[in-house]
């Protein structure tokens, strides 16, 4: 088993809310090679929910493998521009 801590952010947590489902520094306990996919599922939302994924202060694809006491915050789509930036969700021009 791995726990890892979690937190949603904007309308992601009015939805874990709505559910009756915590959704700021939540233990969450998986299995061992459980993935970021996995994680989404289990706090009862699902993949289109979620735009980014960040795993310790650093943007990571949905198939990443979580490591016990990884810091695993949801970004939902609609995060303002300059942000999307900062985040490393988009590359500035380049885009990803």
């Amino acid at each position: 088993m791995v726990t890892v801590l979690f937190n949603a952010f904007s309308f992601l947590q009015k939805r874990l809310k709505e559910q009756n489902r915590p959704y700021t520094d939540v233990p969450i306990q998986l299995a061992d090679e459980s993935t970021v996919a996995d994680l989404v599922v289990a706090v009862g939302l699902q993949i289109a929910d979620v735009e980014a994924v960040l795993i310790n202060g650093s943007v990571q694809p949905f198939d990443r493998t979580l490591n016990d006491g990884d810091r695993v915050a949801l970004i939902p789509p609609g995060t303002p521009g300059p942000y999307r930036v900062l985040l490393g969700m988009v590359g500035g021009e380049k885009g990803r």
